[in-house]
C-alpha cells in the first residue's frame, strides 16, 4: 500500500470541503459521521456505497485516538485460541462489570473483523510461521497470544489504510477543522419527540457555525483524556461527544473508570508518547532505580497483569520511594528483535537519546482510556432517536470495570458495523426545516486567559484529587471546583462567541462532573476505581447509570 502524507490527505479533504460546501451555511446528510477515528472511518467506508454521509473532524482526518494504537486488535484468530478463553480474559478484567452478553457479541464478530481490515489492505505484520500468516503477540491480562499487530503501529496503519479509501468516495463530504458545539433535538427546537436532527458546528478556520441536518447522526468522538494533566490521549481528546449526549439528554454509564495505562515515556521532550503493553507482553520487566523488580510483590501475575494493576503498583512504588518514575526493562531482546517488534518505540526513545537495547525505558502512568461514556445498545443506538455512540465514547457493556488490552479497536469495528446494519434497515427518516446558529445577542471575548487558566486548574486537580487511588475527600474537593468552573464556564459561553477552545473547556468540565459524580456514588473499589475509603469490593455489583 502506498503510504500517503498527511498533508496530501489535508489537501484531498480540503478540495473536497470546497466542492461540496454549501453558500447558506447549512448542510444535509443522510448520516453525519462525528469523529474521524476507526469507528467514524469503518461507518463512512460502510455506508457510502448507499448513502450521502458527511464526516466531521476536529483537525485533519488522521488526528484521532485510533493512529495512536500501537499494540494491536484483540481476536480469536488462531487454532489453539477460544472464543471463551477470549470472553473469559475479557471478564476478568472487566472485574464482575462487564455485560456477558455484550462480550460475547463482540468476540464472536471479532474475526470477521480482521478479515474485513485485511480486504480493506491493512499491512499487518506477516509471519510465514503462523497458521494464518500473521504474527500475534500478547498483552496483559490475555491467555493466548491473540493480538494481530502492524509492527508497534497498528492504529496508524489501519488509519491510512481507511482514510485513503473515505478521500476517494464521492458520496463522502469530509468537513475538517469543524468542532462539534451541539446536538440539534427536536425538545431544542420546540418539538415534542426525543430525536436528533443534526448538529451545529464551528469551522475553526473562519468562525463561522454552521447547520448540519441528518436523518442519522453518529457520535464516534473518543474519550476524555485530557481532562487529566498526564495522558496518552491526543489534544483532541475533550469528551465532546460525551458532554453532548448528556445535554440532550442521554444516559452515560461508568464514567468513574478511567483507564490510566501503567506505562508513558517519561521524558521533558516525549508528549503523551505511549509505550506499549506488547512490551512486556514480549518479556519487558518494571523495576525501580536500583534495578529492583517489583511487580511480583503485587500480582502473580507480575508484568502480564491487567492494566489498573499494574498502574496501582507503580504508583504505589512511586509515592512510597519518592520517585519521579520507575523504569522498564526490554534490553535483554536483540537490536534485530527490538527493531523489527517496536521499530518506532525503538526509534522514538533512540531520539531522545534512550538506547532500549541497552538500558531501561523510564515510565510514568497517565490517563489512557475512558471505559464509561454514552449508554448504547448492541446496535449502537443511545436514549435518543436517531442518534448512535459507537467507539470510546460509548458505555456499551464491553469493558466493564477496566478494559482488556486492544479490546478497543475490536469494539469500534464490531459496533461500527452493527450501527450500519441498524441504519440501512430503517426506513427513510422525516427532514425538517432547522433554524440557524443564533449569534445575535453575543460579543467577541475582550480575553482569553479566563479560557486557559480554567482548563489549567481543571487538568491539575483531576490529576490530584481524582486519580489512580481516590478518597471521598478530594472527590468532594474536585466537585466543589467543577461547580465553580461550570458556573464562569457557562457565563462566558452565554455572553462570548463560541470559539474551540471554550467548547472543549465546557466539554471537559462536563466529563469531569460526570466522573467525580459516578466515583462518589460507587462504595467499593473495583477495577479502575480504588477508594481508601471503601477498599473492599461489594458482592453484587452493578454499572453506575446516570441520567437526568
Amino acid at each position: 500500500m502506498t503510504k500517503i502524507q498527511p498533508w496530501i490527505i489535508t489537501s484531498f479533504a480540503i478540495v473536497n470541503n470546497i466542492i461540496k460546501y454549501i453558500e447558506n451555511k447549512v448542510l444535509q446528510f443522510d448520516t453525519l459521521i462525528i469523529g474521524s477515528g476507526l469507528a467514524g472511518l469503518t461507518m463512512a467506508i460502510k455506508l457510502a456505497d448507499h448513502q450521502k454521509i458527511g464526516l466531521i473532524t476536529k483537525k485533519s482526518l488522521l488526528d484521532g485516538a485510533s493512529g495512536y494504537a500501537q499494540g494491536g486488535i484483540a481476536a480469536v484468530l488462531s487454532a489453539d485460541d477460544t472464543l471463551d478463553a477470549h470472553i473469559q480474559d475479557t471478564l476478568t478484567a472487566g472485574a464482575g462489570l462487564c455485560d456477558e452478553g455484550v462480550t460475547r457479541f463482540v468476540v464472536e464478530h471479532g474475526k470477521s473483523a480482521i478479515d474485513w481490515l485485511i480486504d480493506q489492505g491493512v499491512p499487518f505484520t506477516k509471519d510465514v510461521s503462523s497458521e494464518m500468516g500473521y504474527h500475534l503477540t500478547r498483552e496483559g491480562g490475555h491467555s493466548r497470544r491473540r493480538i494481530i499487530h502492524a509492527a508497534d503501529a497498528t492504529g496508524h496503519a489501519v488509519q491510512e489504510t481507511l482514510a485513503s479509501r473515505v478521500l476517494h468516495h464521492k458520496n463522502i463530504t469530509i468537513l475538517e477543522n469543524h468542532i462539534s458545539i451541539d446536538l440539534i433535538s427536536g425538545t431544542k427546537i420546540g418539538r415534542t419527540e426525543n430525536q436528533c436532527y443534526g448538529v451545529y458546528a464551528l469551522n475553526t478556520l473562519n468562525d463561522e457555525v454552521i447547520t448540519i441536518a441528518a436523518q442519522n447522526t453518529i457520535l464516534a468522538t473518543g474519550g476524555a483524556g485530557k481532562v487529566y494533566l498526564y495522558t496518552t490521549n491526543p489534544d483532541t481528546a475533550t469528551g465532546d461527544g460525551i458532554a453532548m449526549a448528556w445535554r440532550t439528554g442521554c444516559r452515560v454509564g461508568n464514567m468513574e473508570f478511567i483507564q490510566f495505562h501503567p506505562t508513558c515515556l517519561y521524558h521533558p521532550h516525549a508528549k503523551s508518547f505511549l509505550i506499549s503493553e506488547a512490551v512486556r507482553g514480549e518479556g519487558g520487566v518494571l523495576k525501580l532505580p536500583d534495578g529492583t523488580r517489583f511487580m511480583p510483590r503485587h500480582d502473580p501475575r507480575a508484568e502480564l497483569a491487567p492494566r489498573d494493576i499494574v498502574a496501582r503498583a507503580i504508583d504505589f512504588e512511586m509515592k512510597k520511594g519518592g520517585l519521579d518514575c520507575v523504569y522498564l526493562d526490554i534490553s535483554h531482546q536483540s537490536v534485530e528483535f527490538l527493531q523489527e517488534h517496536f521499530p518506532t518505540i525503538y526509534a522514538r526513545c533512540l531520539s531522545l537519546g534512550i538506547n532500549i537495547a541497552r538500558e531501561p525505558i523510564p515510565v510514568v502512568p497517565a490517563a489512557h482510556y475512558t471505559c464509561g461514556g454514552i449508554v448504547a445498545d448492541l446496535h449502537a443506538r443511545t436514549d435518543v432517536q436517531n442518534l448512535y455512540a459507537v467507539g470510546e465514547t460509548a458505555y456499551s457493556g464491553l469493558h466493564g470495570a477496566n478494559r482488556l488490552a486492544s479490546n478497543s479497536l475490536l469494539e469500534c469495528l464490531v459496533f461500527a458495523n452493527a450501527a450500519v446494519e441498524d441504519i440501512l434497515g430503517k426506513s427513510t427518516q422525516e427532514i425538517i426545516a432547522l433554524p440557524e446558529w443564533d449569534e445575535s445577542r453575543v460579543t467577541d471575548a475582550d480575553e482569553q486567559v479566563v479560557i486557559a487558566h480554567n482548563w489549567a486548574e481543571l487538568r491539575h486537580f483531576m490529576w490530584d484529587y481524582v486519580g489512580i487511588v481516590r478518597t471521598n475527600k478530594r472527590l468532594q474537593r474536585a466537585q466543589h471546583r467543577i461547580q465553580l468552573l461550570q458556573d464562569e464556564i457557562n457565563e462566558y459561553y452565554t455572553n462570548f462567541h463560541v470559539t474551540a477552545d471554550l467548547l472543549e473547556l465546557r466539554n471537559l468540565v462536563q466529563n469531569a462532573e460526570l466522573i467525580v459524580q459516578s466515583a462518589l456514588s460507587r462504595h467499593e473499589s473495583r477495577g479502575l476505581h480504588f477508594s481508601k475509603d471503601y477498599p473492599d469490593a461489594q458482592t453484587n455489583p452493578k454499572p453506575t447509570i446516570l441520567s437526568h
